[in-house]
């Protein structure tokens, strides 16, 4: 990932208990986002619709800045939701963390 990018990896559950953390994690105090932005799921055991939405939100204000929101490592019911959802459809998403940087 080149300098404008950021690359935040994620632990543990995310619900509607930490989805304000996760949003300001990824997006800047103003609310705007980088250009590029990476999300390594691979240590996130369980991720309801509030994590959903706050990747929806990123993804769509990465778009705005003429950027993208990827991601790459989650775990296989993550990987499920992601699908069920369709977030695999507006967005990449990569099985290892290595692809997503390199993609």
């Amino acid at each position: 990932m080149d300098d404008d990018g950021l690359v935040v990896a994620l632990h543990g559950e995310i619900d509607h208990d930490v989805k304000d953390l996760l949003s300001m994690s990824l997006l800047s105090e103003d609310g705007t986002t980088t250009t590029r932005i990476m999300a390594a799921l691979g240590d996130v055991t369980f991720m309801d619709s509030s994590g959903i939405n706050a990747f929806v939100t990123v993804h769509r204000r990465a778009n705005a800045a003429q950027g993208r929101l990827r991601i790459a490592g989650a775990q296989e019911p993550v990987v499920r939701l992601l699908h069920m959802v369709g977030i695999d459809e507006i967005t990449d998403c990569h099985p290892l963390v290595e692809q997503g940087l390199n993609a």
